[in-house]
């Protein structure tokens, strides 16, 4: 019944061939290789009647589930539910592909009306009391019901969501709890757009050649590159995109520039009128202590982690505390070695947080004769990709071949197929590495379809890794910077736990933030091993691979900077617990609590955290995932140092290792994560390995 359903309700919403000559693309079937979206057919008025029909098929799958005459059981109603809005969810991993990758104005006005919308939708679904009995019933006789661990994961994550999201609210809570859904909704979307335009709106024009000083030649290149396209032919331009404004805090001689750089990055949206986040931030806070006490928590962070690894607040909080201290102390000693450099370039200066990276870029170049322009030509960005594909070969088994006719929403986008070790199909994998105006900064992983199995066919994953990486310049390919390898690896780590999914269902829900992390992280201890840099890094021009000195030194500096970075990671988790451990529904003073909270972490006056309130997408920006969750970067950390352990004691491709690895990936949240892990390694993941591997006691990178 709901099977037939689905295309009817499309069809009708379509309306008659005569009175719409040109059919929405994407309410039709994907007929492209691979069932990829038709990119190249769609247009950003598709958008609003497609999520309207497609709303509507989803509301009548529901309602099919809701009034099933039959007795609830897991199949009628667990499964049919984690299976139901299929072409929905199609839709939306499409548009929100468009929102991060490839927005407009068009795009954007489209995103404000429809977030809110599909918001209410998910809500009437998920505080639909006719279903909520049925799934409540099953639940209250899982100890009678033979179900597999996977389908009994599945029913605890279903009942646990509608719990989670209101279903035992009475009516004026649940009514409640829609309208600040809603806010919440368009108030990440707001935050987003406002950061967006604050990073493409600033630029650094350089007109004299003296300005350039310090600067590599690639690195001039690409500025006076990014002119010609501003109109400014002759000048060079410095912008807020990663790739423009990272190399240019570490190399430009011009103190003054680099502060105004710095400056324009840190205070993005935070400078009053209508572009200023703190107020964004602010009531997204307040609204989110009324949501989670409404559902029964005393705070947002309460509320989060309950459903995390972490569990509680006060673990996020006692891992942080345990390399908080450390990490302060190693970035003191850092910021010695600074102090040092600039009185050895005769200056007088304190070091200030626009100094950082340009003496510590000095720093590393005289301790470990390492200069990061030694190692750029030979990272050339397609040997790199191919090296990080090499060691999920060696890894798992599996290939990844070249498309080249395939639709996508960039013509810079490239797509691979990936095929298992018995050739058989595994996802198709797309990649967008460069930064345009129309795409927010960063990297993440996601995707265009998901795996799981219908109707008995299994339907394999479309996988994305989007990345801001070195555009090419000159008659040079894009060479990536050592932090750029390392990203890139990570991304391909959060892919293949996607590539490798082997999952029965839909509807588990999202992987713990403290544990998704563990896919990615762990893949990139396999970016700067010996072994596997002599396959890939070679220099883009001759061919040579990476002199063994060159590798020699990269292993020395590992431990290098380390100070900076946690500390740096450390304050930003901590402020986004600050936030979030509120407990009063008060919007707060925005610039007041980050003030406050800095003061109280005891803050070097050196160095700045990651993000400051109103950059701080993770947090505040479009669906705010890692809200009360910046901390689970550092909690996988623990998982991935100690998984990799098991590598270094057995070989880093020792095959029952990777097998067992690969398991771990496998499984998503279709079993519990430490089972996952606790299975992997043979007892709870240890955090001796992660203090090893940072190096913080006063000797490391000595």
């Amino acid at each position: 019944m709901n099977a037939l359903l689905l295309p009817v309700v499309l069809a009708l919403a379509a309306g008659p061939a005569t009175d719409a000559p040109r059919a929405n693309p994407l309410l039709a079937e994907w007929t492209a290789p691979f069932g990829l979206p038709p990119f190249g057919e769609i247009q950003p008025a598709d958008f609003r009647p497609a999520f309207d029909a497609a709303m509507a098929a989803h509301r009548a799958e529901v309602d099919a589930i809701a009034t099933n005459p039959a007795p609830p059981t897991f199949a009628n109603t667990v499964a049919a539910l984690g299976a139901s809005g299929e072409r929905l969810g199609g839709i939306q991993m499409v548009f929100g592909t468009l929102v991060a990758s490839q927005t407009t104005g068009e795009i954007q006005a489209i995103q404000r009306e429809m977030a809110p919308r599909l918001t209410r939708h998910r809500d009437e679904t998920l505080l639909d009391d006719r279903l909520f009995r049925r799934v409540q019933a099953i639940w209250d006789g899982r100890e009678t019901l033979r179900l597999d661990p996977d389908e009994r994961v599945l029913l605890e994550r279903t009942w646990k969501s509608f719990v989670r999201n209101g279903a035992r609210l009475d009516p004026a809570g649940k009514e409640r709890l829609k309208a600040m859904n809603g806010e919440l909704t368009s108030l990440g979307v707001k935050f987003g757009d406002n950061l967006l335009a604050a990073t493409n709106g600033w630029r650094l024009v350089l007109d004299r050649p003296e300005q350039l000083a310090g600067l590599p030649p690639g690195h001039v290149a690409a500025m006076a590159e990014a002119a010609r396209k501003a109109g400014l032919p002759g000048k060079w331009v410095v912008t807020l995109h990663g790739p423009s404004l990272w190399p240019f805090l570490r190399y430009a001689d011009d103190r003054e520039l680099r502060r105004q750089a710095y400056v324009a990055y840190t205070t993005r949206c935070d400078q009053g009128g209508p572009g200023d986040n703190k107020a964004i931030a602010s009531r997204t806070a307040a609204l989110r202590v009324e949501k989670a006490r409404l559902l029964g928590y005393p705070t947002w962070a309460d509320y989060v982690l309950d459903d995390q690894m972490a569990g509680t607040p006060g673990a996020a909080y006692a891992l942080i505390g345990q390399l908080w201290g450390p990490a302060k102390a190693a970035a003191a000693r850092e910021a010695a070695l600074l102090e040092a450099s600039i009185r050895a370039d005769g200056k007088t200066h304190p070091v200030e947080p626009w100094d950082w990276f340009y003496y510590a870029e000095r720093v590393r170049r005289a301790r470990y004769d390492l200069d990061e322009n030694e190692l750029r030509p030979y990272f050339p960005i397609d040997r790199v990709r191919d090296g990080a594909f090499g060691v999920a070969n060696r890894l798992y088994g599996i290939t990844f071949t070249e498309l080249t006719d395939f639709p996508r929403w960039d013509p810079e986008v490239r797509a691979f197929e990936v095929k298992d070790r018995d050739g058989s199909h595994l996802a198709v994998f797309l990649v967008d590495y460069h930064p345009r105006p129309g795409k927010r900064s960063g990297a993440w992983a996601s995707g265009l379809r998901g795996q799981w199995v219908k109707d008995g066919k299994e339907i394999r994953p479309i996988v994305t890794n989007t990345c801001n990486f070195t555009r090419p310049a000159g008659d040079a390919p894009a060479l990536l910077s050592q932090e750029e390898v390392e990203t890139l690896f990570h991304e391909l780590g959060h892919g293949l736990q996607s590539i490798l999914s082997k999952r029965r269902y839909e509807g588990y829900g999202p992987m713990p933030r403290d544990f998704v992390e563990l896919g990615s992280q762990v893949m990139e201890n396999w970016a700067f091993r010996p072994e596997v840099l002599s396959g890939y890094a070679r220099h883009w021009k001759t061919g040579e691979p990476i002199p063994a000195a060159l590798v020699e030194k990269i292993q020395r500096s590992a431990r290098f900077d380390q100070g900076f970075k946690n500390t740096e990671y450390l304050a930003a988790a901590l402020l986004d617990l600050e936030w979030h451990t509120l407990s009063a529904p008060a919007e707060p003073d925005a610039a007041a609590l980050e003030r406050v909270a800095l003061a109280r972490m005891g803050m070097p006056a050196t160095i700045q955290p990651r993000y400051r309130t109103t950059t701080f997408q993770h947090v505040f920006g479009p669906g705010g995932g890692y809200a009360a969750g910046y901390y689970s970067y550092k909690w996988a950390e623990v998982l991935d140092a100690d998984a990799f352990s098991a590598f270094e004691e057995k070989g880093i491709f020792d095959p029952a290792t990777a097998r067992a690895l690969r398991e771990l990936l496998e499984k998503g949240r279709s079993v519990d994560p430490m089972e996952l892990f606790v299975k992997f390694r043979g007892r709870p993941p240890s955090v001796e390995p992660l203090k090893k591997r940072l190096g913080l006691e006063p000797d490391a990178g000595r």
